[in-house]
């Protein structure tokens, strides 16, 4: 009889994903006390069906001193999701950031509302 406790359940790349946005929703622009998810400053987060990572993000500026930093925290923080092979963070500001692109849990947040 097999022993049905060491069959884990397969993980699909919508799972990988909903995880992925969860961790991103603890990384912090050191500057603005709300998360980057909430910001505004990520664009995509693309996973592939052999759960490979792409980020697509944004800085609120290129002079961001968290322009190196932030991009590392977030692939070191994906790379541990389990079954993650790979990780990419892509930096771009095409388009800009701008307020536009908060939540409005973020802008309340920051009195913008």
């Amino acid at each position: 009889m097999e022993n049905t406790t060491d069959i884990k359940p397969i993980r699909t790349f919508i799972d990988v994903q909903n995880e992925a946005i969860k961790v991103i929703e603890t990384i912090y622009d050191p500057e603005i006390p709300v998360n980057i998810y909430e910001l505004g400053l990520i664009y995509e987060v693309n996973v592939s069906v052999d759960l490979n990572i792409e980020i697509v993000m944004s800085l609120t500026s290129p002079f961001c001193p968290a322009a190196q930093s932030m991009p590392a925290e977030i692939k070191e923080k994906l790379s541990a999701i389990e079954g993650v092979k790979n990780v990419e963070v892509r930096v771009t500001f095409e388009p800009q950031w701008s307020q536009d692109l908060m939540s409005e849990s973020a802008k309340l947040q920051l009195g913008f509302m």
